[in-house]
């Protein structure tokens, strides 16, 4: 019996001298998460939300005072350029019209008979050149007859007479063509002063029949047939018949941080999802980017309000899909990934083990993480690499430069090689790491491991 009762006390001596022993050798040890830095493609991305439009939409305003006799669409209906889409009451300005071409046809006619009377005193001086030449032959042979006395006096005066009348008669002929082209002139004139009317008669009478300028859809019609609508007044009601939009070409148009638009350019590739759709991925490009900031309180752009208040900001972009279908309604809200910058083959590390700190520092004086390098001008970015030291396992602070950001990774461009073995985490523990400092390996998922303590309170 006392062999036992030794037997016991001395594996239990073991048991104690061994666990002391552990937990010396454990004491001054950090737990941390560790990870390899790995080498994989890396893509970089901006996001924002906004809604569906359509590239080109426009308000079919009401362009003259009337009660609406014609609604030939309804919501929702495709048209064509050209079609018709609405008509208001127009009985004056057709009256209008069809008096106005009544007054051209008769101004055609006096233009027609002035041509004619042109034409005609034309006619008259051909004639009285012929006659002219007849009689100034004549007088010239009664000149020599008369010369040689072989002619009366009187039978002279009678060729220099007759003569003289033709010149005056050609003179007449010739004033009439004058005359008469004048006349024609100024029927052509009246003429035109016609058309001109006929031309604003016409538009007048057009201004009441609404007609869609391009291919599109009617995405709103805000009046009914037999409501009377007002010309000249946006945004209130009568004065808006309604709204056509070409979806043939649709946009994203999102609002993207002021801290990420710098690196967003026309061109980029993004993918474009719609609350309304949910599953589907829409492939687009970059065609605009705003260049003025917007207030997001408000919406409006800086140059639009004299508030000094510092608030966040900010900037329209458009992405333009590529491949749009019949089920993207205008106003749908929509969230845009862009694709700023893509690198094959990158060096990446997780973004949270990126500390600041100052490599110069000795382990001792080494402060706190405190991302923000303008509180002190030593400190640089970097992580904490794993190394085993005389059989210890130390942390040691080594200074990186790094490239584009992914959605977890970074790239680093210098500092690292693949293979190397960095500390991921915790938060709490990267916060106050010193440089040099012992630590444990611990990759347990930070869950299981509040569970295995819960486990072991509840035991």
């Amino acid at each position: 019996m006392k062999k036992i009762v030794f037997i016991v006390i001395g594996v239990v001596v073991v048991a104690a001298i061994v666990t002391l022993t552990i937990v010396r050798a454990q004491a001054g040890y950090t737990k941390v998460m560790t990870a390899k830095v790995v080498r994989q493609e890396l893509v970089s991305t901006v996001s924002g939300t906004g809604q569906i439009k359509p590239k080109t939409y426009v308000n079919i305003g009401a362009e003259a005072l009337g009660r609406i006799t014609h609604l030939y669409v309804k919501e929702g209906d495709h048209v064509h350029e050209g079609q018709r889409l609405a008509t208001l009451e127009n009985i004056q300005q057709q009256a209008n019209v069809t008096g106005q071409k009544a007054a051209i046809a008769a101004a055609k006619t006096d233009v027609a008979a002035a041509i004619a009377a042109v034409k005609t005193q034309e006619a008259a001086v051909a004639h009285a050149k012929a006659d002219l030449v007849q009689k100034k032959l004549d007088y010239e042979r009664a000149q020599a007859l008369y010369k040689a006395q072989v002619m009366s006096k009187q039978d002279f005066d009678a060729k220099k007479a007759a003569y003289d009348t033709d010149v005056a008669t050609l003179a007449q002929a010739e004033a009439g063509v004058t005359q008469a082209r004048a006349q024609t002139a100024s029927a052509r004139a009246h003429m035109n002063t016609q058309v001109a009317s006929l031309a604003a008669n016409v538009n007048a009478y057009q201004k009441t029949i609404a007609t869609a300028p391009f291919d599109g859809i009617v995405t709103n019609l805000p009046v009914r047939e037999g409501e009377t609508v007002v010309p000249g007044i946006q945004d209130t009601n009568g004065s808006v018949l309604m709204t056509l939009a070409d979806v043939s070409v649709i946009t994203a148009e999102v609002k993207v941080d002021e801290t990420d638009i710098v690196n967003v350019a026309l061109g980029q590739p993004a993918d474009v999802t719609v609350d309304a759709i949910p599953g589907k991925v829409f492939k687009g490009h970059v065609t605009e980017v705003g260049d003025q900031a917007l207030l997001r309180s408000t919406g409006l752009a800086t140059s639009q309000t004299t508030s000094g208040q510092e608030e966040a900001k900010d900037f329209k972009v458009v992405i333009t899909l590529d491949y749009p279908t019949d089920d993207l309604k205008p106003g749908l809200s929509t969230t845009a990934k862009i694709i700023t910058a893509t690198r094959d083959n990158a060096l990446v590390i997780p973004i949270q083990a990126l500390v600041m700190r100052d490599p110069n520092a000795k382990p001792g004086d080494v402060q706190a993480a405190t991302h923000d390098p303008t509180q002190d001008p030593h400190e640089k970015q970097g992580v904490f690499v794993l190394r085993q030291e005389k059989g210890k396992l130390r942390a040691h602070f080594v200074p990186v430069s790094t490239g584009i950001t992914g959605t977890t990774n970074i790239q680093v461009l210098s500092g690292l090689k693949a293979g190397d073995e960095i500390v991921t985490g915790t938060f709490s523990v990267l916060r106050d790491m010193k440089n040099d400092a012992l630590v444990k390996r611990d990759n347990t998922p930070p869950a299981q491991n509040q569970q295995s303590n819960s486990d072991s309170s509840s035991s």
